[in-house]
């Protein structure tokens, strides 16, 4: 597990030691517990679904955890653009050099 999780990112879920599911965590906000926090992620099933969670942020960040017995484990899914490295973003670098166009991959279709 690399980093915090945050709004936006996308993470595999694992139950019972077996990933099962990616998702896309759209909110974490505080819950009415202290040091709990209500996540809302989309399921990237289909049909998709939206679940909240009430987790403490270490669990929101890779920690195990069990739900109804069964242990859980969320992992960040990192993705590698090509041509593109982490901290390669243009106005955080300030560089003012030209961009790479990404390659265009044209479908054909079967007859």
């Amino acid at each position: 597990m690399s980093g915090i999780n945050r709004e936006g990112d996308l993470i595999l879920v694992h139950y019972e030691d077996q990933p099962v599911v990616y998702a896309r965590i759209q909110a974490i906000e505080p819950d009415i517990k202290r040091d709990w926090f209500q996540v809302t992620m989309l399921i990237l099933s289909i049909p998709y679904q939206v679940v909240t969670w009430i987790l403490r942020e270490e669990y929101v960040n890779g920690a195990p955890f069990t739900m109804g017995g069964k242990g859980m484990k969320f992992e960040k899914v990192e993705v590698d653009l090509p041509g593109r490295t982490s901290g390669d973003d243009q106005s955080a670098s300030g560089s003012k050099g030209p961009k790479k166009s990404p390659k265009v991959v044209a479908f054909k279709k079967q007859h």
